[in-house]
């Protein structure tokens, strides 16, 4: 069973809150996760300066060391907050295109398009 670390969407509109969970991939994004690992609020409460964020780093560090792979939401999170580096193995970047793309390298036919 493959399983992912994402966000999964709460709260009333215009008020979200979202919860970091490790659920099976091919479940619905608010389906009951096998586990709670953090909660992202990007509000800003009246006072505070920055958004909220309380996680478990041991229980994530746990979910990538037994193949759990994160979203690009997700990695972009842990390297703000300093769970992963920068240049992890799970960053977009790193990762390159998905299969079955084609790259723009050249004209497979060896045919050229001119323009009158």
């Amino acid at each position: 069973m493959p399983v992912r670390l994402r966000m999964a969407m709460h709260g009333q509109r215009h008020n979200r809150i979202f919860h970091l969970v490790a659920i099976n991939q091919r479940t619905r994004r608010d389906a009951k996760p096998m586990e709670l690992l953090g909660i992202y609020d990007p509000a800003l409460k009246l006072g505070d300066t920055h958004k909220t964020v309380k996680w478990s780093v041991d229980r994530i560090k746990y979910w990538l060391g037994v193949g759990a792979l994160p979203s690009k939401s997700v990695v972009k999170l842990l390297e703000r907050g300093g769970v992963l580096p920068p240049d992890s193995k799970y960053h977009p970047k790193v990762l390159g295109p998905k299969f079955g793309t084609e790259s723009s390298k050249d004209n497979s036919s060896g045919m050229t398009s001119a323009t009158s």
